[in-house]
């Protein structure tokens, strides 16, 4: 038997992104956090976002069949925050494409359609086609060991 907590920590042990899950239904936007985001295939494009269960996004993707990700930068920590349920005094800014709400001054952005859901244990998995992507050279936010981190420039 695997303990949850130990598993959970080991895990941690992957040094992941920080990315927001944006969509918009009825006008109001929705959002949280996850590192839990990996590429699936360059032909097609296709990303692969880990939702659980109890969270109100996991009710709400299967509706909008569509999703953002702002990937963050080594400065977003608060954003990170906001998005886990954690809310910050200053509200983060959204910036629009395609009719999907983006983090305004995140690191890149991609914008896709729901194409396939996958139920794995307490998550979900929301496989969505790539339709608009965008980035810029700066510096990641890191999620490792349950805390924040930036990376550390290495001189080749």
């Amino acid at each position: 038997m695997i303990d949850p907590r130990e598993f959970r920590n080991t895990l941690g042990r992957f040094a992941s992104g920080i990315t927001i899950v944006s969509t918009v239904q009825e006008g109001e936007v929705h959002g949280m956090t996850a590192n839990g985001f990996v590429s699936v295939s360059l032909d097609p494009p296709l990303v692969l976002v880990s939702i659980d269960h109890k969270t109100r996004m996991h009710q709400i993707l299967p509706q909008t069949k569509t999703y953002g990700i702002s990937i963050l930068m080594h400065d977003q920590q608060q954003v990170s925050q906001h998005f886990a349920g954690r809310p910050q005094e200053s509200t983060p800014e959204f910036f629009w494409h395609n009719d999907i709400p983006l983090i305004q001054d995140s690191l890149a952005y991609i914008v896709c359609d729901v194409v396939d859901e996958h139920p794995a244990g307490d998550h979900t998995l929301y496989i969505g086609r790539v339709n608009w992507i965008s980035y810029r050279e700066e510096e990641p936010l890191i999620f490792y060991g349950g805390k924040y981190r930036s990376l550390t420039k290495l001189e080749v």
